[in-house]
C-alpha cells in the first residue's frame, strides 16, 4: 500500500498495522512525507512527528495500552465477558465465541461446526485419513501435531505432566486430569440406563454396552464377541496358548494377570502351612 524511506518506519507499521487509530496517522504522515519529498524540503522530521501524532491517538474499542519495548506500546484487547486479554484482536475474536456458542465453521462431510478454521482443517483429516506428521522413530503417522507430539514420548520415555497428590507422572494432561479423579472420586460420565457414574468416558461407552448387548470386538479365530478390545485379546490367548503371567512361588503361569493374582493367594496359603 504505501512505500517506506526507511527500515524503522517499515518495521513501525508491521507492529501498529491492526490499529485503525495508527493508519490514519501513517496516512498523514505519508501525505507530509511525499509533500516534502516533492518540494525538497528535508526540514520535516518523518519519526518525530509520527511519534508526537501516536501518542496524542486513543483507541475506541481497547481497554488497556501495555508496554512492550521501550518507547513502544502495543494494542491489547480485552474481552468484555471475562477480561481476559490478547494481542491480537483475531486471537479475541476466535475467545469470544466460547462466551457465544458461535462456531461458524461447518464441515460439510458431517455438518459437525467448530470456533476456529484450523480444528475444522484438523476434523475434516477424520473425513479424509490425511495423517501428515509422522514419527521419525517408528514410521506411524498422525492428523494432529499434538498427537506426533505425545507419541514420541513413547520413544524418549518422556512423562511431563506430574500428579502433586501421589507424583505420578504422565504422557498428557488429559491422563493426568483423569487421574487426578482417583483422588477427588469425582465421576463425571452417568449411565442414563441405571445412573452407575464412571470417572472416564470410555469406561461408560463400554458400560452402555451392557444395557444395548454390543460387542464390536470378535476373535478371529473362533468369531466369540466381547464388549471391550482387552477382553478380546485375553481371550485370543487361549488359541495361542500364550501364558504370559508367571506364579513366582511355584512356577505356574497364567493367561491374564487377574487369574494370576488369584492364584498367589492360595499358592502362599499352601506354603506357609
Amino acid at each position: 500500500m504505501f512505500g517506506f524511506p526507511t527500515a524503522t518506519l517499515l518495521d513501525c507499521h508491521g507492529r501498529y498495522a491492526q490499529n485503525v487509530a495508527f493508519f490514519n496517522v501513517m496516512t498523514e504522515a505519508h501525505h507530509k512525507y511525499d509533500q516534502s519529498e516533492a518540494t525538497g524540503s528535508s526540514s520535516w522530521d518523518f519519526q518525530s512527528s509520527f511519534r508526537r501524532e501516536k501518542l496524542e491517538q486513543k483507541s475506541p474499542d481497547s481497554k488497556t495500552l501495555q508496554e512492550d519495548s521501550p518507547g513502544v506500546r502495543q494494542r491489547v484487547y480485552a474481552c468484555q465477558e471475562c477480561g481476559k486479554s490478547f494481542r491480537q484482536k483475531g486471537s479475541l475474536t476466535l475467545h469470544e465465541r466460547i462466551h457465544t456458542g458461535q462456531k461458524p465453521f461447518e464441515c460439510t462431510h458431517c455438518g459437525k461446526s467448530f470456533r476456529a478454521k484450523g480444528n475444522l482443517v484438523t476434523h475434516q483429516r477424520i473425513h479424509t485419513g490425511e495423517k501428515p506428521y509422522q514419527c521419525k522413530e517408528c514410521g506411524k503417522s498422525f492428523s494432529q501435531r499434538g498427537s506426533l507430539a505425545v507419541h514420541e514420548r513413547l520413544h524418549t520415555g518422556q512423562k511431563p505432566y506430574e500428579c502433586a497428590i501421589c507424583q505420578r507422572s504422565f504422557r498428557n494432561q488429559s491422563n493426568l486430569a483423569v487421574h487426578r479423579r482417583v483422588h477427588s472420586g469425582e465421576k463425571p460420565y452417568r449411565c442414563d440406563q441405571c445412573g452407575k457414574a464412571f470417572s472416564q468416558k470410555g469406561s461408560l461407552i463400554v458400560h452402555i454396552r451392557v444395557h444395548t448387548g454390543l460387542k464390536p470386538y470378535a476373535c478371529a479365530q473362533c468369531r466369540k464377541s466381547f464388549h471391550t478390545r482387552g477382553n478380546c485379546v485375553l481371550h485370543g490367548k487361549i488359541h495361542t496358548g500364550e501364558t504370559p503371567y508367571l506364579c513366582g512361588q511355584c512356577g505356574k503361569s497364567f493367561t491374564q494377570r487377574g487369574s494370576l493374582a488369584v492364584h498367589q493367594r492360595s499358592c502362599s496359603q499352601r506354603l506357609t502351612l
